[in-house]
């Protein structure tokens, strides 16, 4: 069965169909919630929290974005709350698999002291990260680490396409920027010596 005609039957209340749907987009809204709370137990709440504010509200959910893209609205909703609830500061965010336009080392078997290096930029973007503005670290996230096309992240965060097309490229020259001023970045080519090797 197809995901438009389990939305269909969950909207008639039927739980086995919804049930499927949360099957389905489990893993999706449990990962976007830990990069966004920072830790798995309040990511399982935020994440249990959106399916069940989504099975209330599925009646109103009018179909004019995708079911995922509003999944993330819910979730990135739900873990902003938390986080304000808790008045939370450290967004020690799981990093893995960010792209960041080529920060991260290949994952080919890094020497011990490359492995350190990776360790120490991750948390240097994490810094960083936790450093620029919400609207800024929102739309970040969920470009770079969630994937999600700037359509997608307009509908999610209920802004116009130029606004996140803005707050990304701000975002990422600003996180450039402050992992220039800590020694973790550099625009510099590597040197012919290095690229010889």
């Amino acid at each position: 069965m197809d995901e438009t005609e389990l939305l269909r039957r969950a909207r008639t209340g039927d739980r086995d169909a919804f049930s499927a749907l949360v099957e389905f987009h489990q893993k999706q809204v449990y990962h976007h919630a830990l990069r966004m709370v920072g830790n798995e137990e309040d990511a399982a709440d935020t994440a249990q929290e959106v399916f069940l504010k989504a099975w209330r509200c599925l009646p109103m959910f009018r179909g004019d974005s995708a079911f995922s893209t509003w999944l993330y609205k819910l979730t990135d909703n739900a873990a902003l709350d938390l986080l304000r609830r808790e008045k939370k500061r450290r967004w020690d965010l799981a990093l893995d698999g960010l792209p960041a336009d080529g920060l991260f080392f290949a994952d080919d078997g890094p020497s011990p002291q490359e492995a350190l290096e990776e360790k120490e930029l991750k948390e240097a973007v994490a810094e960083g990260l936790a450093k620029l503005s919400e609207d800024h670290r929102r739309a970040l996230v969920l470009r770079e680490i969630d994937g999600l096309s700037y359509g997608e992240i307009a509908e999610a965060l209920d802004v116009d396409l130029g606004t996140v097309k803005s707050r990304i490229a701000r975002a990422r020259m600003a996180l450039r920027k402050i992992l220039r001023e800590n020694g973790n970045f550099s625009d510099a080519p590597p040197s012919k010596e290095t690229d010889r090797r």
